[in-house]
């Protein structure tokens, strides 16, 4: 079953580790310098902090929930008077929520793949600009109690491996990676997004899943976390645009200045992505 999150970001918030000094170095860039990251891109002069208000809107994938959490809250101190919310879900689902006249300002999909679904529908305004890439990682129960150590491992008689939906972005780089390995699988589920694939782990109704490494480091000692070289066979492009019909264009041309910025780079690369 689909699991959306739709979210206001709330004034406190816990980042820990690598992301919370990302943060606050992105927090004190910001107000140091007097100025936001939609003022240094041409024709975004209409999204200078005096000038961005109100409500933003951002379908984003359900594995940038931590960074992009942290990305609006940041975006809310810098321009005050808006108000970050999100939607995280599979980028399958969001893409047809899109498609179907869900109101949002920004989307930002998990693989290109899923961002044609909205670009082919005129959906969006302008082209959508690759901001980060992500691996997959195999996550396993904490200490790795079944020794899984390689893709082929979870081919074994007696694992319960849960696999993203091919639909959706992680399911389809899993099968990418199962077949540069020449491998075949029958999980015993098949989950809408990473975080559903993920949960079952954190939950001990799986051994193991196979998830983006972002949600791994995420996860923290609730999952343990495996590397696998077919991984480096499906790596992901993270695309994110701005939609044509955005209620408020102004400030979501601002939070994506933001998270193309080396400030939010940082962010986003402390919480397990790579830049593109």
């Amino acid at each position: 079953m689909t699991r959306s999150v739709t979210r206001r970001i709330r004034r406190t918030l816990r980042v820990t580790g690598a992301g919370a000094a990302a943060l606050l170095a992105l927090s004190a860039c910001s107000s140091s310098s007097g100025s936001g990251a939609g003022s240094d891109s041409a024709g975004s002069s209409s999204s200078s902090p005096e000038k961005v208000s109100g409500q933003v809107t951002v379908f984003a994938a359900a594995s940038l929930k931590e960074s992009f959490t942290a990305l609006g809250e940041t975006f809310e101190k810098q321009y005050p008077g808006t108000e970050v919310t999100f939607n995280f879900a599979g980028s399958d689902t969001l893409a047809a929520s899109i498609t179907s006249g869900a109101p949002a300002d920004v989307f930002a999909s998990a693989s290109p793949k899923t961002m044609a679904t909205v670009t082919d529908a005129k959906a969006t305004a302008g082209d959508p600009a690759t901001f980060v890439r992500n691996q997959l990682q195999i996550a396993t129960l904490p200490g790795n109690p079944d020794r899984i150590s390689a893709l082929k491992d979870l081919t074994g008689s007696g694992l319960k491996v849960v696999l993203c939906d091919r639909s959706v972005p992680c399911g389809t780089a899993a099968q990418k990676a199962l077949e540069a390995g020449g491998l075949e699988l029958t999980p015993v589920s098949y989950e809408q997004d990473v975080k559903a694939a993920l949960t079952k782990v954190e939950l001990k109704e799986a051994d193991a899943a196979v998830v983006y490494r972002t949600d791994v480091k995420a996860a923290g000692d609730k999952v343990t976390g495996v590397d696998f070289p077919e991984s480096a066979k499906a790596v992901n492009d993270y695309p994110i645009a701005l939609l044509q019909e955005a209620p408020n264009a102004g400030a979501a041309k601002a939070f994506i200045d933001m998270v193309k910025s080396p400030e939010g780079q940082r962010v986003l690369t402390a919480a397990g992505f790579r830049t593109p």
